[in-house]
């Protein structure tokens, strides 16, 4: 029950945010849907390893929330090193977001 709440919360108050930050900002850089796409995929997939980091480390977990919130926290660097294995993803995306 403990680790069902934590990835409620990672995923309303952490994956949730970061996700709809970089997507917001490849559309709004006009990145090729295919680019939205893979990387909202390797978000997701982000997820476990996100939840598992929270429930090791909470202070992380607050503070990258809040970085994200606040926009101190590089949403692509969260989930880049969540999700080591998205790496061409992002790295596609990287030129729509060295914009923003």
């Amino acid at each position: 029950m403990f680790e069902s709440l934590i990835a409620w919360l990672v995923a309303t108050f952490l994956l949730g945010p970061l996700q709809s930050s970089v997507a917001e900002q490849l559309q709004a850089a006009r990145a090729p849907v295919a680019v939205v796409q893979q990387v909202t995929q390797c978000a997701a997939e982000a997820a476990p390893r996100l939840v598992a980091r929270a429930g090791a480390d909470p202070w992380w977990a607050i503070t990258t929330a809040l970085g994200a919130w606040t926009g101190a926290t590089n949403p692509e660097s969260v989930l880049a090193d969540a999700a080591p294995g998205c790496a061409p993803a992002f790295q596609a995306a990287r030129p729509y977001l060295a914009g923003n």
